[in-house]
């Protein structure tokens, strides 16, 4: 018996046939959960308008979100001077981190196909991207998830685009110890 698993799309991609269930969007650094992001935010884009980085792009219904394909994030907190109508990007604490996501490496990386290739880690100024040699010398990439901060400038100076961004629980951890 084979078990399947429900794909939960929008009813925007419903009406449009896109009936891919797409990765999470990844919104801007600072955001409320999903369900309040939505609820606060007025689709103003002054968000959009003021990131320096111009990664802050318009997503899927006029909401923002990241497009690390573009750059990475400095955490300069320009969007979230610039979200002051809804208030859906917001600063609980000095502590508080942006958001719950780290890089994560697959298995494309070149550096695995035994290529030289240091591109994410020299981006890195966290420095939570480093190499490890393993058996037959070949060095492999490892984050360091408890310093990762989900900037994202990895991504965009990976030459294969071997490196995704995923949800960080020990990030998730710390904001609700700290919030």
């Amino acid at each position: 018996m084979q078990s399947t698993v429900a794909k939960s799309i929008s009813r925007r991609q419903f009406l449009r046939g896109n009936f891919r269930k797409n990765a999470n969007s990844i919104r801007p650094p600072w955001s409320l959960v999903e369900n309040e992001f939505i609820n606060a935010c007025t689709q103003c884009n002054e968000c959009v308008d003021k990131c320096p980085e111009k990664i802050i792009v318009k997503g899927d219904g006029g909401y923002p979100v990241i497009n690390f394909d573009l750059g990475g994030c400095t955490f300069c907190q320009e969007c979230v001077a610039a979200c002051d109508e809804g208030g859906a990007l917001h600063i609980n604490n000095t502590e508080q981190l942006p958001w719950n996501i780290t890089a994560d490496v697959s298995n494309e990386c070149i550096s695995m196909q035994g290529v030289m290739c240091r591109s994410c880690a020299d981006s890195c100024e966290e420095e939570a991207i480093t190499f490890q040699l393993q058996v037959g010398g070949i060095s492999q990439p490892e984050i360091n998830t408890g310093s990762c901060t989900g900037c994202g400038f990895c991504i965009v100076t990976c030459p294969v685009k071997a490196i995704k961004i995923s949800e960080n629980k020990a990030h998730e951890e710390y904001n609700y110890e700290h919030n």
